[in-house]
């Protein structure tokens, strides 16, 4: 299975340890290369991201409805032992349900970022609150899970992912990064492969960030991520679901950058690698 990868790195030596981003569904690498990836490249690191199997220029698009959050989860240790040290994950959304998956088996990481994140107890409590909160956009959005992209319009994605400020044009480019997903990691994260990892586990730091206008993963769970860890947490106000993509991106880019600086940079590599 031939994975894509896009990789950003620093004109000087790079830092010692090289972050990974890993997107969410619907999506493809493409999403964090837009502003993160150089960013933190210019900032001194090894920046990649990965397309999962299925996705963007990964192979595996005509089985794409057979893929399991397993093979997900498979995908992401194949890019980590290709990384000259023991990353940093950044896992948005379904992707920081696969980083948890991931750590289930993987403890060697660097440093965890769960950004709008599944919850450790998977989708059923972000789906129940907004099918309770915001009922017509649930029932396009189960829509749009089911019959893909063809489905899907500009308003739709504003009011599922983005704040009301976003300009029309930038819409219009981020559709283009939208996809079909597979049904059943959906159905895995709603309880057919519950998570198995538990927070002692965890040698690493783990930072949690939240959007405070998601109306997929709210900020009473995005709490409640950061208390089962025992981690650092920031919800950021003016902000939706994509975080990586909103306007006002900037702000979480540079608490990133100020956590990496506090909670990973300053640790032995010997710790980061235990």
């Amino acid at each position: 299975m031939q994975l894509n990868m896009i990789s950003r790195y620093p004109e000087t030596t790079p830092k010692a340890t090289p972050l990974l981003f890993v997107h969410g569904s619907f999506t493809d690498a493409r999403c964090w290369d837009e502003y993160f990836l150089p960013f933190f490249a210019r900032r001194g690191y090894e920046a990649h991201a990965l397309s999962l199997r299925g996705h963007g220029r990964s192979e595996g698009h005509e089985h794409l409805h057979t893929w399991r959050l397993s093979d997900y989860v498979a995908d992401l240790a194949k890019a980590a032992a290709t990384l000259p040290q023991p990353p940093v994950l950044v896992g948005h959304s379904m992707g920081g349900m696969v980083v948890q998956k991931y750590l289930e088996t993987h403890p060697e990481v660097a440093g965890v970022v769960l950004m709008a994140s599944v919850p450790p107890q998977g989708l059923l409590p972000s789906n129940l609150h907004m099918a309770m909160r915001h009922p017509f956009l649930f029932q396009q959005m189960v829509l749009f899970s089911l019959l893909g992209p063809s489905y899907g319009s500009l308003d739709m994605m504003r009011r599922l992912l983005f704040s009301p400020d976003m300009p029309d044009a930038k819409l219009r480019e981020y559709f283009d990064y939208t996809q079909a997903e597979s049904q059943w990691v959906a159905l895995d994260m709603m309880g057919l492969n519950p998570l198995r990892l538990k927070p002692d586990q965890l040698r690493m730091p783990v930072l949690v960030l939240g959007a405070q206008r998601d109306v997929f993963i709210s900020p009473a769970l995005v709490r409640e991520i950061a208390r089962f860890y025992r981690a650092e947490l920031e919800i950021f106000p003016n902000m939706a679901h994509a975080m990586m993509l909103e306007s006002n991106w900037r702000a979480v880019a540079e608490y990133l950058l100020d956590w990496l600086a506090r909670a990973v940079d300053v640790r032995p590599a010997t710790a980061a690698a235990a």
